[in-house]
C-alpha cells in the first residue's frame, strides 16, 4: 500500500505531544514465552527507571554494573538454551538498559523470557495496543492516522482512530507518523518498526478489526496476531 495513494483517507482523531510529566503511573507485565504465561500485571510509579519499577515488584539479579537483567524470581536467563529477558515500552523493544530508561506516565514496561534461537530482536510488538500509539516511547507520541483502501471501511476506520486518538494526516506526515492501515485483506494485526521510538506500521484487516473493537484486550501480551 502506497501512503500518497492511501493520504486521502486517513481517518480522524489527534495525538497529544508528549508529555515531561514524571508523576502518575505506569504499568509493569512479566510474561514468558511470548506472552503465553502472564506471570505479574501490576501498576508502578512513573519517574523512576524501569529498573526500579521491577526491583519494586519482583526479585531481580542483574550483572553488567547493574544494567542487565539476568533474572526475575528465579528465572534465570539461559545462554545455551538460548533463552533470556528480553523488555519492551509501549510495544517497542527498549533501545537501552531498563536503568536507563525513565518511565512516563502511561508507560507499559513489559519484561517477557522467550527463547531468541530465531529472533533475537523483535523491534515492535502488538501487544501493548493500543499503544505506541498513545504514549509513544521515551516520553514523545507521535501523531497517528487510520489509513484504509475502500470506502467501505470508512466507519470502521473511524472507530480505530478513535481508539489510536488519530486524525487526519497528508502524504508528507505520513512518513513520520504511526499508521495503523486498514485493509481489505483479513489479516491479523501485526505491526513493524525498525527501532524504538519510530514511526510504527500496524496492519489489520476488517475482520480482525471488528474483533478488537469488541475487545481491545484481545491483543493483550501477544507478540503478534489475536488470540
Amino acid at each position: 500500500m502506497r501512503l500518497l495513494a492511501a493520504a486521502g483517507l486517513a481517518a480522524a482523531f489527534l495525538a497529544g505531544c508528549g508529555s515531561t510529566q514524571t508523576s502518575g503511573s505506569a504499568t509493569l507485565w512479566i510474561t514468558r514465552d511470548r506472552g503465553q504465561d502472564v506471570v505479574l500485571t501490576k501498576k508502578v510509579g512513573a519517574g523512576q527507571t524501569a529498573m526500579q519499577a521491577l526491583q519494586q515488584v519482583a526479585k531481580v539479579k542483574t550483572s553488567y554494573g547493574g544494567r542487565f537483567v539476568q533474572s526475575i524470581d528465579g528465572v534465570s536467563g539461559d545462554r545455551s538454551a538460548r533463552r533470556d529477558w528480553f523488555y519492551f515500552v509501549n510495544g517497542y523493544e527498549a533501545d537501552r538498559g531498563a536503568a536507563d530508561y525513565t518511565l512516563h506516565p502511561g508507560d507499559v514496561e513489559w519484561w517477557d523470557y522467550r527463547n531468541w534461537k530465531h529472533s533475537i530482536h523483535v523491534p515492535v510488538v502488538v501487544g501493548a495496543f493500543p499503544e505506541p500509539f498513545l504514549h509513544g516511547y521515551g516520553g514523545k507520541t507521535r501523531d497517528a492516522a487510520v489509513v484504509y483502501d475502500s470506502p467501505a471501511l470508512t466507519s470502521l476506520a473511524k472507530r480505530l482512530g478513535k481508539l489510536i486518538h488519530g486524525k487526519t494526516l497528508n502524504a508528507q506526515q505520513l512518513v513520520t507518523a504511526n499508521v495503523l492501515f486498514l485493509t481489505k485483506a483479513d489479516v491479523p494485526l501485526s505491526a513493524t518498526a525498525p527501532a524504538a521510538g519510530a514511526p510504527v506500521r500496524f496492519v489489520i484487516g476488517p475482520t480482525a478489526a471488528r474483533r478488537l473493537l469488541a475487545d481491545p484486550e484481545r491483543v493483550r501480551f501477544r507478540y503478534s496476531g489475536l488470540r
